[in-house]
This record gives C-alpha cells, structure tokens and sequence, in this order.
C-alpha cells in the first residue's frame, strides 16, 4: 500500500520536534510543505534555496534518520525549492540554482536531490591496522576557525594561548590547555579552532575532537566488547586529543580512571591536551582529585561575556561569512538586546535573515524588534553597562566614545556619573567592572558618581526629572 507523503512527513516532524529546540522547530520545519511520495522519494517544498542551504548544513544527519526510519533503509529525500522570478520582487538572500532546460516561471520549483549517505560519525576506534599510524577522522567542523573567533578582552588569554599551542603542539606550557566558561561563550570554536590550525601547520600530526559523553560511550561499548585495551591504545595514539565538556566525566569513576591513564601516557609521550569546561578545575564536583591535580598542570583559561565591541564585530564578521548586509541600527540593536550568549547573538541574526527571506520582507529595525521580543521571551534579560550607557548618550545627544573619554567638560562627566550610578543599581556589576566599561575609573570614581548623583537627587529638580526620564527608557529594554 502507498503511503501518504502528507502523513509521512507528520510522522517526520514528531521525530524531528523531539529533537530539536522550539524555536528551531518553527523557523525551519514548520514552513516545509510535503509535496509528493513516488517510488521512495519523499519530496518537500521549501521557501528559499536558504532554507535548503541551512538545513543540508545543520540537520542532514536528523532529516537522513528521520526518513530512513519512515521509509526504510532505501527511502530517499529531495528538496523542491520555490525559485522567485518576478523581476521586481526583493530577493535579498535567496541563492538561484541551476534549473534544468525547461523555462522557468515565477515560482517554479525546483528539485535538489539530498545525499543521505553522509555520514559524520566518529569513525570505530577500536579497527586498528596493527600498530602503524591510523588515519583518523578528526571530527573538526571547518568553520570553527581561528579567524572567525572574534577576539576581544573577554577571550584574549585563551586566544592567544590556543595560537601557541597551534604552533607548537605538545611543546608548550600550555600542556593541557582548559578553556572554561559559561554556555555560548565560543569554547567549542575555539578548542576546535585550535585542531584545525594544527592540521594546516602540521599535516602529519593526528587530532581528533570528542565529546566527553561519546567518550564514555565509547568505553562503555569497550567493556561489554571486551575490547578495553584497544580503546586505550586508540586513544594513546592520537598527537592532539580535544575532549568537550570534560566536566560531564563527574561521577563516572571508571570513565574518569581510563582517562586519567590516557591523559598521563599522552602528556609523558608530549602529546597535546585540549579540554573545555564550564567550570574551572576549582569548581568541579566529582571528579577524582588525581584527575583535577593534572587538569591543572597547565594553562586554565576562561572565556567571560563578550563586551559591546565584541558583539557587534562577531555580527559583523558572521555578516561578511554569509554574505549579508544589515542596517547598522538592527546590527546594534541585536548587540545591545543579547549580551551574555553569543550562540543566542548568532542565532538571532539567522532568525531574522530567515524571516526576511520567507515572508519576502526587507530587514528593518521593526522587525529584528519583533524577532527579538520572541528570541528572548520568557526569558529574565539582565540589563546591560553597555545599553544603560547607550541610553544616557541617546538621552543627552553625547557620542559614547566621548563618555568613555578622559575629558573632564562638566556635561560629559555628569552623562558619566549617571551611567555609573545606574550601572551599580540595576546590574550584577563590581564597582571595578562598572568603571572600566566608563573609561578604565576605579572603584572609587564609580563610589565617589554614585554618592554625586545621589546628592543632586535632593536638591535639584531638574536633575530628578532627568534621572526619572533616563530610568524609563533603560526600563523599556
């Protein structure tokens, strides 16, 4: 009996919600439409040749799984894509694509076969060819590189550590290097960037990148195989192993003792170790002390929030990868809105590229306001220094660079004192971090502000009008 390509996909798109979050869901499944099912080839029809860019780039691996447990192991998938000709209609980021000889018109779709034979999986590590040096699969994603991470002050230390580790794997002090931080902070880019810069140095050298969870995946399958001892081996013939999340080793006492055996016969043998965290060795709960006594014998380095400077050139930079072009008020608008997460900064700007492309629309400050407002809904947003000193400037005409300034004119002070009196009130913020985001003060200066606006708040009326008006515009945020 044939099956319906409409029922079909639904059962698709119940594996595929399970899956992936909410958001990702309705930007880039919920638009799908299933068009027809023939002789094993389930085709659907997408708004954009950047929609079916995106989803071949992100979700190969899922879609491939999805339809093969829908349509059985010879079940195969194809793309129609609407191809927009009408001559004055706004295209700003569809991709055209080669059509076949027959003339196109205004939305004749067109249909790209999916490979579904890719396969991205890490490679059985236990298929050793004796013990000669074994080509392995390093797992690297090559756009993770060290070029497309941004530095700033919020990375530099790491940054500049990974380079000389690059150069030099193995021989550096930086043997193992832990890069530590909260989510979205870049780690994983930055311990990857690491692997592939020392593939381009050095071709010779084997690096493989895992996660930690694979990892213990991996040996767990060792034990029931009775095979522990090829895994060990495996893993001592790799030159720069990258372990991610190594703080999901806690409370696995036999992962963590297997590793720990791995870790000593690569650092004696001046292999190199890449670890990322989001704690420090210090804040690690259940791990074996052996372990984190060695975590520590090299450079632990964290990645902080990346300040405004930095958002804005990570916008930009992901701008000129994709070839995209943003007003520079809906590119400072996302820099302001997300602060502390720079996967959610990325994954904003996509989500508004995706929607200007299928509703047709041209990106406006409006609509990146709207995208917003549901990128971070039911979310607490956590002013920021940055955005209450954009407001006092907005509020007094004063380009920011000047309040950040050494100048001591009398207004520019007085925008400077306010920032920092609201700074210390409505953020998390040490009085140290308030005044160097004010032009490198100390504490004292953001104490000495603080105690001036407070007085001013008595005794002048004006100042109290200023005050209530700056307050309900950062409230706006």
């Amino acid at each position: 009996m044939q099956k319906d390509h409409v029922q079909v996909w639904q059962n698709c798109l119940q594996i595929i919600k399970d899956n992936v979050s909410l958001q990702s869901f309705k930007t880039w499944f919920e638009p799908i439409v299933p068009v027809k099912l023939q002789n094993n080839i389930l085709t659907i029809q997408v708004p954009s040749q950047f929609f079916y860019e995106w989803l071949e780039e992100h979700y190969i691996a899922l879609l491939k799984k999805t339809i093969r447990k829908e349509l059985g192991p010879d079940g195969r998938l194809e793309y129609s894509i609407i191809v927009e000709r009408s001559a004055g209609s706004q295209k700003p980021y569809t991709v055209k694509i080669p059509t076949s000889n027959k003339p196109t018109t205004k939305n004749d779709p067109v249909s790209v076969p999916v490979n579904l034979n890719k396969d991205k999986g890490i490679r059985n590590p236990f298929a050793i060819p004796g013990l000669k040096k074994i080509n392995v699969d390093s797992q690297l994603n090559p756009n993770y590189s060290l070029q497309n991470f941004i530095e700033g002050d919020c990375n530099r230390l790491a940054r500049s550590a990974g380079f000389a580790v690059a150069k030099n794997p193995g021989g550096t002090s930086f043997n193992p290097l832990l890069i530590y931080g909260g989510v979205g902070l870049g780690k994983t880019h930055l311990a990857q960037a690491i692997g592939i810069e020392v593939k381009n140095n050095l071709p010779n050298k084997t690096v493989l990148y895992v996660q930690s969870e694979k990892f213990t995946h991996q040996f767990i399958e060792a034990v029931r195989s009775n095979e522990q001892n090829d895994f060990i081996h495996f893993y001592q013939m790799i030159d720069v192993l990258i372990i991610d999340d190594v703080q999901f080793f806690a409370g696995k006492p036999k992962t963590q003792d297997v590793f720990f055996h791995i870790f000593n016969h690569l650092h004696q043998t001046g292999k190199q170790l890449i670890l990322t965290s989001d704690k420090a060795p210090v804040e690690m709960q259940g791990m074996e002390q052996r372990l984190l006594s060695r975590f520590k014998w090299g450079l632990s380095a964290d990645l902080q929030a990346p300040d405004l400077e930095t958002r804005m050139a990570i916008l930009e930079n992901k701008m000129y990868n994709e070839g995209i072009e943003l007003p520079k008020e809906v590119v400072e608008y996302l820099a302001y809105s997300i602060t502390s997460n720079i996967r959610e900064l990325e994954g904003a700007l996509i989500s508004i590229i995706a929607q200007s492309s299928l509703n047709k629309k041209a990106i406006t400050l409006d609509l990146a306001k709207q995208m917003i407002d549901k990128f971070v809904k039911n979310t607490t947003r956590e002013v920021s220094i940055d955005y209450i000193q954009k407001v006092v400037c907005d509020y007094f005409d004063l380009p920011i660079e000047l309040m950040k300034s050494k100048t001591r004119k009398r207004e520019i002070v007085q925008a400077r004192q306010i920032a920092m009196y609201f700074s210390k009130k409505l953020t998390k913020s040490s009085l140290a971090t308030i005044g160097m985001h004010c032009g490198g003060k100390d504490h004292a200066t953001v104490l000495h502000a603080c105690k001036t606006v407070n007085n001013l708040l008595d005794t002048d009326k004006r100042f109290r009008q200023y005050i209530s008006e700056i307050e309900k515009k950062i409230s706006l945020q």
